[in-house]
């Protein structure tokens, strides 16, 4: 396995601006992926996702930063940064959303892995988690925005 990206598509029935609000807002974003979301999605803009343990009650908190903003086609951000205060490598995820069908193709790619510096182990560990976390999470993207597009 090569462990250099992560690349996952799904057709939501709803159109590309309402699909890149959803991906692209925090309070809409915290619906579906993270328990808390905080950024501006403007290019450069900082920001921190909010993970919370039920079991434990601690919360994890993962820095990002976005990079592109081009409503209503792509949406990209940097995460887990290896360094502190952003520096250092990160992972790049992009969204890059195409109409079709009457509704949004959604294409995911997160990259970056390799370049991350993990052992062996690490990055086979992060990448596994990283992909279990894509199939689980963007189901719940197609769920809240079918249940968005449906509520008058």
């Amino acid at each position: 396995m090569e462990y250099g990206s992560i690349e996952r598509d799904i057709h939501v029935d709803a159109p590309p601006e309402v699909v890149y609000e959803v991906i692209s807002r925090p309070e809409h974003m915290r619906e579906w992926w993270p328990d808390e979301a905080r950024f501006e999605p403007v290019a450069g803009a900082p920001g921190e996702l909010f993970w919370r343990d039920d079991a434990t009650g601690e919360t994890m908190t993962v820095a990002l930063t976005v990079v592109e903003v081009d409503p209503p086609s792509r949406f990209s951000f940097r995460w887990c940064y290896t360094g502190a205060d952003r520096d250092g490598h990160s992972l790049l995820v992009t969204f890059d959303l195409t109409a079709r069908d009457q509704g949004t193709l959604v294409r995911m790619t997160e990259t970056g892995f390799r370049e991350m510096g993990w052992e062996i182990a690490a990055l086979e560990e992060q990448y596994r988690d990283h992909t279990s976390g894509w199939d689980r999470y963007l189901p719940r993207l197609r769920a809240y925005i079918t249940r968005l597009v449906s509520t008058p």
